[in-house]
């Protein structure tokens, strides 16, 4: 009897990270390399390889120039990033994505747009907790005292 296929050493679809990095310290690059790889992780996808830019000019990027090479191979799937702000600035962004999209490519996002930190949250996680008071209106004042 053949194994189930969650068992078979099975490769999923083929992606390529992307990374603009502009004076980013090395633990915050290993973190983002991390994320893109755990994010390929849970959803099953092969990373084959991370581009990572750091140049800040608008010219062109040999880092987007060689993801854009890349995404002509047989089987590439999609490009992963951390943010969408990976593409670069907005005006940089718009003709990259449609760079990304004209190759075939999907552009999958690890933080998609509008995903913002939930509140007392920080890059370098939880906050305290929120403090919650309650609103009381006349007609809605508390009892303090119950007669038994």
């Amino acid at each position: 009897m053949e194994p189930l296929t969650e068992h078979r050493s099975v490769s999923g679809p083929v992606v390529y990270g992307y990374l603009r990095l502009v004076r980013v310290s090395p633990a915050r690059q290993m973190a983002l390399n991390e994320t893109l790889a755990e994010y390929c992780r849970r959803h099953e996808l092969t990373l084959s390889a991370v581009f990572t830019e750091r140049n800040t000019g608008s010219g062109p990027s040999a880092a987007f120039t060689g993801l854009i090479d890349v995404l002509e191979l047989p089987d590439t799937y999609g490009v992963v990033l951390p943010a969408a702000s990976h593409l670069g600035p907005k005006d940089i962004a718009a003709p990259r994505q449609a760079q990304i999209t004209a190759a075939g490519a999907r552009l999958l996002l690890v933080r998609g747009p509008g995903r913002r930190r939930p509140a007392g949250h920080s890059a370098a996680g939880p906050g305290p907790a929120p403090v919650r008071r309650r609103r009381f209106s006349p007609a809605t004042t508390p009892a303090l005292d119950t007669e038994r």
